[in-house]
């Protein structure tokens, strides 16, 4: 059902951006691959082959994010993985932290989808990523699970005035990506492993479990205002 769509994926230079354009490819779709890092998209570019393009892109800066779009002209699917993230005890993290996770994840999918949506086909759709914090407290997750939660409060309202686009939310748990490379290795594989035993499903999340969500809700067009967890159970804890 994609072939031919031209998809647009914000953060697709990496993690579950980069995988999701890799499914989509391979169901026969073009894909536009945006992020702040020249280096990542050249690489996820090479990886994707001749039916992929790169753009740079600062999805934090409001012209940058419509401009992008007015080169980019008319398109059928968007999704907005592109994110940082970060987490701190509430009354020890500085305010301008928390500002900034705003400013990247909640702003910056705001104004994709506010930029993008004129662009969309009427069959198209938006997919934007919320997360577990969003649906699951968690002690030093204030600021994320607040984020989070206005991201999948924004796509839901979307959904309805943005019809006939439907607008979707992704909230993944726990996935392993490139973004906790920062961790110490044993660090993070303990906290993998620890996590695993706790889940339902007895792994901690891919890449491919959260692009395979997103084709999903690509495809299906009788799917709109939907949050889909990718959770492995972790909101049942």
């Amino acid at each position: 059902m994609l072939h031919n769509q031209k998809i647009v994926i914000i953060g697709g230079s990496s993690g579950i951006g980069l995988e999701t354009a890799k499914q989509a490819v391979a169901l026969g779709a073009e894909v536009i691959i945006a992020s702040r890092s020249e280096e990542k998209l050249q690489k996820a570019k090479e990886s994707l082959g001749s039916k992929a393009s790169a753009y740079t892109l600062d999805i934090t800066d409001e012209q940058q994010v419509q401009a992008f779009f007015e080169k980019v002209g008319t398109f059928d699917h968007l999704v907005v993985s592109a994110a940082e993230t970060s987490g701190g005890s509430f009354l020890q993290t500085d305010t301008a932290q928390a500002r900034k996770l705003f400013d990247n994840k909640f702003w910056g999918q705001y104004y994709a989808a506010k930029y993008g949506a004129p662009k969309i086909s009427t069959n198209g759709s938006i997919t934007l990523f919320s997360g577990v914090v969003a649906y699951k407290a968690m002690i030093g997750s204030s600021a994320l699970g607040a984020v989070n939660a206005a991201v999948s409060n924004l796509g839901q309202t979307l959904a309805l005035e943005l019809a006939p686009i439907r607008v979707n939310i992704v909230s993944p748990g726990i996935i392993d990506t490139p973004s906790r490379s920062k961790m110490p290795e044993d660090v993070r594989e303990n906290f993998y492993a620890t996590l695993a035993d706790k889940l339902p499903v007895k792994r901690v999340g891919q890449a491919k479990d959260v692009a395979q969500s997103v084709l999903y809700l690509l495809q299906n067009s009788f799917v709109t205002g939907t949050v889909l967890h990718v959770e492995g159970g972790h909101i049942l804890l």
